[in-house]
């Protein structure tokens, strides 16, 4: 199993050993300790699962009093996934990374309490599961543009299917009081 730092701190790609033979594949999708030595710990308190259909498009939303660290796994389809810094004060604000996840590569991601997360479906339909360390709080749900363009996201080409949450929610710019503030301590 690989644990993959990418370009914004505590964002972890993994890539987990997975045992395939002629009946299919087993793979480990959450081992405390192993993922404790790779940067990721829990306790995680929610699982969710959603399933959606190809070019739907979910975020970028975040939690801001009580964030919420994820993650993320497609064990069924395709996605592009997408963490963005938008951590008042941290020194990658504004910036995302983004990964290919799905049934086949069977790739995780751990995105940090205090960035914003989104997704676009690739295959026919999708099916994304994704830990979760604080219990969903709507009230504490903020979202932000998905296309917005002081974050210049490359989102696979398309016109996305979008909640009505999603296609009104605000840039990033208009957002910044409301956001957390960076921590330099672990993520």
């Amino acid at each position: 199993m690989r644990f993959v730092p990418t370009e914004l701190a505590g964002v972890i790609l993994i890539e987990p050993d997975v045992h395939r033979d002629a009946r299919g594949f087993l793979v480990e999708t959450w081992h405390a300790r192993r993922y404790a030595e790779g940067g990721i710990s829990g306790p995680f308190v929610q699982d969710n699962h959603t399933r959606s259909v190809r070019g739907t498009m979910r975020g970028l939303h975040l939690q801001v009093r009580r964030p919420q660290a994820k993650l993320v796994r497609v064990p069924c389809g395709e996605i592009y996934d997408v963490a963005v810094d938008v951590r008042r004060g941290s020194p990658t604000y504004g910036r995302w990374v983004g990964a290919t996840l799905s049934g086949e590569n069977l790739r995780q991601i751990y995105i940090p309490a205090g960035m914003a997360h989104g997704f676009c479906v690739l295959s026919e339909t999708a099916d994304v599961e994704y830990k979760c360390n604080a219990h969903y709080d709507p009230a504490d749900e903020i979202t932000i543009r998905w296309d917005d363009r002081d974050l210049a996201i490359r989102w696979p080409p398309g016109d996305p299917l979008l909640s009505e949450r999603d296609a009104h929610a605000p840039g990033l710019a208009s957002l910044a009081d409301a956001l957390p503030i960076y921590r330099d301590a672990a993520p």
